[in-house]
């Protein structure tokens, strides 16, 4: 494929042609985009697909389309050949780095898979008012295709915690589904 992000023809875009950026694209205000803008983007999503579908559909595509950010995410900026402790290092600094927050691990079972995770300054939803729910369905599924990615197996991952629900981290819990 050329270096062109414009397709010819009728060949379908995959997500990765949607990343591409020209570096004249956006000479004056450059790569970074404002919180509040990307919430914009993602919550008139949620609304839009809730009033379509129903609340669990918006969901179940949310955390979709997380896995496959994740995905995505993890083969295009991750050493996925890292031993367990580096990789993680390196994710932690791969995503504070890009201020999509700032990762910590809780606990981890080795022999389970099983994972419980915090992100703290979460862009998705550190700030928001209490609405008494979790709202992270798209990190759900990013966290997901990253730790499938990374591990060879199929991970679900839910949100336990949220700053949505008076909590001032996002705590995810991983498992292992295979």
């Amino acid at each position: 494929m050329e270096d062109n992000i414009f397709l010819k023809g009728s060949q379908k875009p995959a997500l990765e042609d949607f990343l591409q950026t020209h570096a004249d694209g956006r000479e004056n205000l450059g790569a970074e985009l404002p919180v509040a803008i990307y919430r914009l983007l993602e919550y008139s999503l949620r609304e839009e697909l809730t009033e379509r579908f129903g609340k669990d559909e918006q969901i179940r595509i949310f955390r979709s389309a997380g896995y496959r950010a994740g995905e995505y995410f993890a083969k295009k900026y991750l050493d996925l050949s890292l031993g367990l402790s580096e990789f993680t290092a390196q994710l932690q600094d791969r995503i504070q780095a890009l201020k999509i927050g700032i990762l910590r691990i809780e606990k981890l079972d080795e022999d389970t898979g099983s994972i419980i995770l915090t992100v703290s300054e979460d862009a998705d939803c550190s700030g928001l008012p209490i609405f008494g729910e979790t709202v992270c369905n798209y990190d759900e599924g990013f966290l997901s295709g990253i730790l499938s990615s990374y591990t060879g197996k199929t991970y679900h991952t839910v949100e336990i915690n949220c700053w949505a629900t008076g909590d001032r981290v996002c705590r995810f819990q991983a498992e292992a589904t295979d």
